[in-house]
């Protein structure tokens, strides 16, 4: 069973949720304009994947934590927009209460 790489899947979906084109993205994160749609479109369809740097750049542009990028369910991807969205004390409590060592 061949994983797939879910960088590409979960860049497109950020992107197309804030309405960014492909080279707007690009522009912004520092890409030279002249450049800036191809390359954004060789990471979406996986053909290249941006170093750490620059996927660094794009999470934050995107408003998405860089571990996004990395989880291959939809599920995870989502809880991890959320959990990047708590404030550390919530995060604590949330791992307080998952892990069922919740204090009364």
């Amino acid at each position: 069973m061949s994983l797939q790489n879910p960088i590409p899947i979960r860049l497109k979906e950020a992107r197309k949720k804030v309405t960014l084109s492909q080279k707007a993205l690009g522009i912004r994160i520092g890409i030279d304009e002249s450049s800036a749609s191809a390359r954004m479109n060789q990471y979406e369809k996986g053909k290249h994947a941006p170093d750490i740097q620059t996927l660094k750049l794009i999470a934050e542009e995107l408003d998405v934590p860089l571990n996004y990028f990395f989880c291959e369910e939809e599920s995870s991807a989502k809880l991890a927009c959320l959990i990047a969205k708590l404030s550390e004390e919530e995060r604590q409590e949330l791992i307080n209460k998952l892990s069922g060592s919740e204090e009364s």
